[in-house]
């Protein structure tokens, strides 16, 4: 099991991209809290995700993703995700998560539709 990394970037006045790393599991919520916390702070409107460093993600994980696009929604954010592997992508369109969180292929293609 690798730890959860994360790293936020802010651009103002575009949106804050928070870069994720290694294991996602019920056990990241309080580092996934503080990096939304993060992006309130700094007034970002919009968060996008970025999963190119994601090593594994389990049930848990998927959950405390719909317990950041619920904190996003509070706080008039819109979510978006970037650089999911396409197992990944596919549990996304299983869940329903990509009705509620726009994937987008790259940062740039996430930035340029978010501006």
């Amino acid at each position: 099991m690798q730890p959860t990394t994360v790293t936020v970037r802010h651009a103002p006045p575009g949106p804050a991209v928070i870069v994720l790393g290694g294991d996602i599991t019920a056990a990241s919520e309080a580092v996934l809290a503080q990096a939304h916390g993060q992006t309130v702070a700094a007034g970002a409107r919009d968060v996008v995700l970025d999963f190119t460093g994601l090593q594994y993600m389990n049930s848990g994980g998927i959950g405390m993703l719909v317990t950041l696009l619920v904190r996003t929604q509070r706080h008039g954010q819109r979510l978006a995700a970037l650089g999911l592997s396409e197992h990944y992508r596919n549990i996304f369109a299983l869940t329903r998560l990509d009705e509620a969180i726009t994937l987008y292929a790259d940062e740039a293609e996430a930035l340029a539709a978010l501006a």
